[in-house]
């Protein structure tokens, strides 16, 4: 293809406590926090940034957490007049069960309604859902 190239490296998800939201995904996902910053001057102490990075174990996107003050958690599935959730994460696992039970024990909640057989939906803490799938 002649032109620019384009290759997406990383993924951020907005969150009101970006700090702690790494911290699950790092739980859930067996990465460590590569970058924690501090809230600015201003903002509430759950406030702040982080980052946990792809590694040779653990292939796939950067994902970095970044602080919302005005968050509303998406509902999923949608309803009309909330607010949608407009991107999720898909997770592929080699064992479903145990994926949403290691899901659960790292602070996940498991959706009411699942479209799918081979598919879980899940909410992190900050309510963002997220698709386990083998």
């Amino acid at each position: 293809m002649d032109g620019p190239t384009f290759e997406v490296t990383s993924v951020t998800i907005t969150t009101p406590e970006p700090r702690a939201l790494a911290a699950f995904y790092s739980r859930l996902l067996g990465r460590a926090v590569t970058t924690e910053e501090p809230p600015r001057p201003g903002e509430p102490p759950a406030a702040g940034w982080a980052q946990i990075r792809s590694s040779a174990d653990s292939p796939g996107p950067t994902l970095n957490f970044e602080y919302e003050a005005a968050w509303t958690p998406p509902t999923w599935p949608s309803t009309p007049g909330a607010q949608h959730a407009t991107q999720h994460l898909d997770i592929l696992v080699n064992d479903l069960q145990t994926a949403v039970d290691h899901a659960l024990a790292a602070g996940a909640t498991l959706a009411d309604f699942q479209p799918q057989e081979h598919v879980r939906v899940l909410f992190d803490p900050s309510g963002h859902p997220f698709c386990l799938f083998t």
